[in-house]
């Protein structure tokens, strides 16, 4: 059986309750249609906002802290098909909540090593992260990651920034951690205009450039270590490499 859901954590709170009264038995969790020709039995689970809080509040009662929190960074962990393994992580620890440390069960070590990989993910970027201060003083950062780390990174800077507001803006999923004298949190952003950096802006991202280049000792440049130090992926923002 193939279960599709809309992608949202209230989706897919919903698809456990299906799977759990239902007694569903899926094999693979998509969050599209398939478009090709499929001879499995395809079910479609409609969001319920009554139906995740049932199972929400559930989560809350039957799990500890440590196994709770797992659930929610495994469905951070985006870009990869983590549905299935957090599924039945999620009926193992309505059964046992010590099953769910136990790695003979292979989903068990699959959400495990998921786990390590966001924070691995999320550690790199707040090194590799770069803010711009705004007109008005905000200090915005934007981000294109691999998992969901919004969150992750906007809770780092919270010890980090005292009373400095930020901006961490994850333009792929539209999605950005405000921190401002009235609002801290994860918020929706469905549209987006370019905003107004302050005038020191460019002057400091010149003098870091400048700092960046006089550094470095050309006869020893090594662009492969550079890649494996700073790889690709964590680039397009990065204040020294983008051209000026």
């Amino acid at each position: 059986m193939i279960v599709v859901y809309d992608g949202s954590f209230e989706g897919f709170l919903t698809l456990v309750y299906e799977v759990y009264y239902q007694k569903l038995k899926p094999e693979t969790i998509l969050k599209e249609i398939p478009n090709s020709l499929i001879l499995d039995e395809i079910r479609v689970i409609e969001s319920s906002t009554e139906k995740s809080l049932k199972v929400l509040e559930a989560l809350k009662k039957k799990f500890i802290k440590k196994h709770f929190e797992t659930i929610f960074h495994i469905f951070m962990c985006d870009s990869v098909e983590f549905e299935l393994p957090l599924l039945q992580f999620i009926i193992l620890g309505f059964k046992s909540q010590k099953e769910l440390d136990n790695i003979n069960h292979r989903f068990i070590l699959n959400i495990q090593n998921l786990q390590r990989e966001l924070f691995r993910h999320s550690h790199k970027m707040t090194g590799f992260i770069r803010f711009i201060e705004l007109d008005d003083g905000t200090l915005y950062g934007k981000i294109d990651t691999k998992f969901n780390v919004v969150y992750h990174l906007g809770r780092h800077f919270l010890e980090r920034f005292n009373n400095q507001n930020y901006i961490i803006h994850d333009l792929n999923r539209k999605l950005a951690f405000i921190k401002n004298e009235s609002f801290k949190g994860v918020q929706e952003v469905a549209s987006f205009e370019e905003p107004t950096i302050s005038q020191n802006e460019e002057k400091f991202s010149n003098l870091w450039k400048t700092f960046f280049a006089s550094v470095a000792i050309e006869s020893r440049t090594n662009k492969k270590l550079q890649r494996q130090m700073v790889p690709l992926l964590y680039r397009e923002f990065m204040t020294e490499f983008i051209e000026s």
